[in-house]
């Protein structure tokens, strides 16, 4: 482990070096720039283009252009990139993940790679974690590219598609993740060419990329449709999760939790519904509902998770305490849960799109991120997106003190320390920020400071806007803010007067989370730019986190723990303790986001053959042509499904074959039922088929045909598509139950997912083929009667 740790140093100071040496030719242009006029500016971004045009390297031209970004950024912001600053940017534009801490101005960072990719005219993405950074990014380091003759656009939710697609097609585009992933999606299921708003993918930085990547990286992006839900079946059962029990009829894993059906509860639930084997295929839909009906009653707490008003669900963000507007689950669990509350059971959102993150953003040839912690997730960044971490090193030296834990046996004791302290450090006017894990946590906190006489800022913001406001203001003297470690991400906290003298800002995190990462964030509020600060965690042995990740360690522990009187744990070992606790949390959240990856893997590849398909009818591509491969395909999918080279030809179904192809054919045919092979059955259908693609072949320049069929081949391709996703979530539903019968369930969600793939595909080709040649039929007969 040493070496492999040594080995990681060495290759990081070579780059490291390599990119200072780039840096001094950056600094030596300095000048040289500082000296141009802002036309004489502009120009050289027309003649980076044109160098580019003709061959050069984007390598050779990196120097110049940063020189030039950083005499605009001078200009027009009155901000001059630090060196730490642009080595930052020079791995961002090879593709690399910049670690900068809190404070070293990533965002100014950023302006670096978006110009000089921008240069090859082909798009650069900027994503950034909500709305309020991507508005303030566009309209602070937009300046600098509007100023060297860049197009600058920005991709909100809502915005119409015409204004979508003016934002994609600048040089630069600001967004959140999730909203560039939405419109992939949707560009996919557009019923014409002129209403897709993205282009090409060519470059994207993300800011926060832990955050995007890793963190939001656990939920599927999913476009949904509204369908009718069954009411009655949602309420039977909610009843029938009511009375089931823990570990008897259901099991539940905490740390994934992953829910299944004992033997118990399946033999209920047949009992119930008056079935003999739960798993049949055509109990599918009954096994989904009970399922998700267990789910909704183990896994979402009323007030926690979700809060019932009006007759109505409404879904909380655990991070802010935010009631989500318009968010619902999909794929009948919201139902559950309302079927669980007794409120009105509302319809379904049905996915009719679908892609994991990592999938979507896998999609840009060249990915690049910024953030203040991505090290400890360095092996997943690689192997995921083959993006290196590189350790940017800070403009001036960081002088935060990070104290040790301080470990408490039980929440109460917790608490009273932390009140305890943040008055201590108040009496000084030292500023404190108390960083919680969730807003219920904030107001637990809330409580004891109140029990102090404590003024406070409880961070419980309607809008990220106010969340900003607040957490800016932590700095200030005499200040105590409480909030959540991700409320306010990206903001910087500058400190008021004074505050550098008793000691900068004190952060103090009530409960560590269950990612390092998360903890460092908070840690990095304070201390930014060489500014004096301090961290500390207050925790105790009955955190959520010991609960649900080191039960039998905290078992052992328990039985030799020592504490002081205000219940303060003594000994090196606790800290022991919850470093490998937090090291097994990482490598179960990653264990489970490599298996989410796999799964989705599977439908990936079905996903690039359907939207190449769709994107083909799209553009009219040698329609006819398409039909007539389809025909192809749909006659040797008849005879191969009726005939077995594995079995004597007595026994092949020659009427199965003469009943569907006289569906097809112009005119009905009869097969010699002597033939032993099966290419020879093929063989016979050849003079016919030819016959039915010559006639589809005089329909090319009928204008009422050629609009009919792309618009028949689309709603065939959606309506196939849906109903393919809904079986593949009830398959990955099932196959953790195959895993008791020593099966690889991977294997069998790969294997019988393409084989449930192969079998709608078949499918839309026949209906396709069917529904248009039929229409073609009822044209000509059209045509005679006249």
């Amino acid at each position: 482990m040493i070496s492999l740790f040594k080995r990681s140093t060495e290759t990081s100071e070579r780059q490291l070096k390599k990119y200072r040496k780039l840096v001094d030719q950056i600094n030596n242009l300095e000048n040289t720039y500082s000296q141009k006029s802002d036309d004489e500016l502009r120009e050289a971004t027309q003649a980076f283009k044109k160098r580019i045009e003709n061959g050069e390297k984007i390598q050779a031209i990196i120097p110049d252009a940063f020189a030039v970004v950083r005499e605009a950024s001078k200009r027009v912001l009155q901000m001059r990139h630090f060196d730490v600053q642009l080595i930052g940017g020079l791995v961002l534009t090879e593709g690399n993940i910049a670690e900068m801490p809190t404070g070293e101005g990533k965002t100014l960072v950023a302006s670096l790679p978006s110009y000089v990719r921008a240069l090859e005219g082909k798009g650069v993405h900027v994503i950034t974690v909500n709305e309020y950074l991507a508005n303030r990014d566009y309209d602070q380091i937009g300046k600098i590219h509007r100023f060297l003759g860049l197009t600058v656009g920005i991709n909100l939710p809502l915005m119409p598609p015409a204004m979508k697609q003016e934002a994609y097609n600048a040089d630069i585009t600001y967004g959140v993740g999730t909203e560039f992933g939405f419109d992939y999606l949707r560009d996919n299921m557009a019923p014409d060419l002129s209403q897709k708003v993205q282009r090409p993918y060519h470059f994207a930085i993300i800011d926060e990329v832990d955050s995007v990547l890793v963190d939001e990286a656990k939920t599927p992006l999913i476009v949904a449709g509204k369908m009718s839900a069954d009411a009655d079946l949602h309420m039977i059962a909610a009843r029938l999760a009511k009375r089931f029990v823990m570990d008897r009829d259901y099991d539940f894993d905490d740390e994934t939790k992953a829910t299944s059906l004992t033997e118990t509860g399946i033999e209920k639930v047949e009992a119930a519904f008056g079935i003999d084997n739960l798993y049949d295929l055509e109990h599918q839909t009954l096994f989904h509902y009970v399922i998700q009906a267990v789910r909704a009653h183990v896994m979402f707490e009323r007030d926690v998770d979700y809060i019932v008003k009006e007759d109505k669900i409404f879904l909380v963000d655990m991070f802010t305490g935010r009631i989500m507007e318009g968010r619902t689950l999909s794929d009948g669990l919201h139902q559950a849960i309302e079927a669980k509350e007794g409120v009105t059971i509302t319809e379904e959102n049905k996915a009719q799109a679908q892609i994991t993150i990592q999938n979507y953003f896998r999609m840009y040839p060249l990915l690049c991120g910024m953030t203040g912690t991505a090290k400890t997730q360095e092996k997943e960044f690689r192997e995921v997106y083959g993006m290196e971490v590189l350790q940017i090193p800070t403009n001036r030296p960081r002088i935060r003190k990070d104290q040790p834990d301080n470990v408490y046996e039980t929440i109460e004791q917790k608490y009273s320390a932390v009140a305890k302290e943040v008055k201590a450090r108040h009496t000084t006017g030292q500023p404190v920020l108390v960083g919680t894990t969730s807003i219920l946590q904030s107001e637990e906190v809330a409580k004891y400071l109140k029990r102090e006489e404590l003024e406070f800022q409880l961070l419980n913001a309607k809008s990220v806007e106010q969340e900003v406001f607040l957490i800016s203001q932590a700095g200030q003297l005499n200040q105590i803010t409480v909030a959540t470690n991700m409320a306010g991400r990206g903001t910087d906290i500058e400190l008021g007067d004074g505050v550098a003298d008793v000691g900068g800002l004190f952060v103090l995190g009530t409960e560590k989370h269950e990612n390092r990462r998360i903890d460092n964030q908070l840690r990095g509020r304070s201390g930014r730019q060489g500014d004096p600060g301090e961290s500390q965690f207050f925790i105790s042995l009955e955190d959520d986190m010991f609960k649900r990740f080191a039960k039998d360690d905290l078992e052992k522990f328990n039985k030799k723990v020592k504490t002081d009187d205000l219940g303060l744990v003594l000994g090196k070992d606790v800290h022991e303790l919850t470093e490998r606790t937090q090291r097994i949390v990482e490598g179960s959240h990653f264990s489970m986001r490599e298996y989410n990856l796999k799964l989705d893997d599977v439908i990936n590849e079905q996903r690039k053959v359907i939207y190449t398909l769709r994107d083909k009818v799209l553009g009219r591509n040698d329609l006819i042509g398409q039909l007539h491969k389809m025909l192809d395909e749909t006659v040797e999918f008849v005879v191969g499904e009726s005939c077995s080279e594995d079995e004597l030809s007595e026994h092949w179904d020659f009427d199965q074959i003469e009943q569907t192809m006289n569906q097809l054919l112009l005119e009905p045919i009869s097969l010699n039922r002597s033939v032993t092979k099966v290419k020879d059955i093929i063989k016979q259908l050849q003079p016919a088929v030819s016959d039915l693609k010559d006639y589809m072949s005089t329909f090319s320049d009928q204008p009422e045909v050629m609009h009919t069929i792309p618009q028949v081949m689309l709603a065939y391709l959606d309506s196939t598509w849906v109903r393919h996703l809904e079986a593949m979530t009830r398959l990955k539903e099932g196959i953790g139950l195959r895993a008791y019968q020593q099966e690889d369930p991977m294997r069998i969600y790969q294997n019988e997912g393409l084989e449930l793939f192969e079998m709608h595909y078949q499918e839309l080709r026949r209906s396709i083929a069917t529904e248009i040649i039929n229409f073609m039929k009822i044209i000509s007969t059209r045509e005679e009667t006249i």
